[in-house]
């Protein structure tokens, strides 16, 4: 049954294949943060985050076992853990943030990791910035603070580390940028939960309590659920454009705003909505001047 759903998908078109593909990691991830909020109630974040390495490694090992040793060689080790300090940050303040932030202010947040990555591009890729671009990351940028609603709201820890959260992914994105021109994708999601696991086993210790028999199917579920939805992702970028799917990927925040509202009784209000109505408005707007710019409009 699986492997002729799998023949079948391999018969689409490149673009259907990567929009299914983005919005399956999609539910995914959606899934992953409301399971990752569930955990949170028994297990403190970092452990969280060191299970779901762990875990998430060992549902790589098939794939690794498919390619052989040979995956792992690399010529840019340095870079590689430069991006496993960013992924573990990350990740940590992630699941430190979902414990204590609504799933939907969380992710309409979170989508401001576009914007950062856009940013961090002219500094590190040194790619060019001109009035339109700095127009649009403004206004994304705007569309937080719409979120935030500093000195209307108070602003709490948890709201900051979505936001760290977010920066740091973008820098890890900017990384991949860098390492996808000499290594194998599928080799960096293997690194990436093979080196972010002992990384995340120190901090984990110091706060370690066993999990119940029951969280324990929560959080193997949870590394399975996040390397699939990692995998997914990557290959939908690499079969088509940004700019054709972060509509799709935009499509998380009713996604998770749902389960919030139907598992933890958490609403969205309307400012989240607007917020990140604006953040993905801008976030388009700058995938679309970049692939003009490539294509030398």
């Amino acid at each position: 049954m699986l492997s002729s759903l799998r023949a079948r998908f391999e018969t689409f078109p490149d673009p259907v294949k990567a929009a299914l593909l983005i919005v399956f990691a999609g539910l995914l991830f959606s899934s992953m943060n409301a399971m990752i909020r569930h955990a949170s109630s028994e297990l403190h974040p970092l452990q969280i985050v060191f299970f779901r390495s762990l875990f998430g490694f060992a549902a790589m090992i098939p794939w690794l076992s498919r390619q052989g040793i040979r995956a792992l060689h690399t010529r840019r080790p340095g870079l590689i853990g430069l991006r496993t300090l960013l992924g573990f940050v990350s990740m940590a303040t992630w699941f430190s943030a979902l414990a204590v932030v609504p799933l939907g202010n969380a992710v309409a947040l979170g989508f401001t990791a576009p914007l950062f990555a856009a940013l961090a591009a002219v500094f590190v890729l040194r790619e060019v910035i001109r009035a339109r671009r700095i127009t649009a990351l403004a206004v994304g940028f705007g569309g937080m603070l719409v979120i935030l609603r500093p000195g209307v709201e108070t602003v709490g820890a948890g709201e900051l580390m979505v936001i760290v959260s977010a920066l740091t992914m973008a820098l890890s994105v900017v990384t991949m940028k860098l390492l996808t021109r000499t290594e194998k994708v599928g080799s960096l999601v293997v690194y990436q939960t093979l080196l972010i696991t002992p990384v995340a086993l120190v901090p984990a210790l110091l706060v370690w309590s066993w999990p119940s028999a029951a969280m324990w199917f929560w959080v193997v579920l949870i590394g399975i659920v996040a390397s699939t939805a990692h995998m997914a992702f990557t290959r939908a970028f690499a079969l088509a454009d940004t700019m054709y799917l972060m509509p799709f990927d935009y499509l998380r925040l009713p996604q998770v705003a749902f389960l919030g509202w139907m598992l933890f009784g958490e609403p969205t209000d309307v400012y989240t909505w607007v917020g990140a109505a604006i953040i993905a408005a801008s976030s388009l707007y700058v995938a679309h001047r970049e692939a003009k710019v490539r294509a030398g409009h």
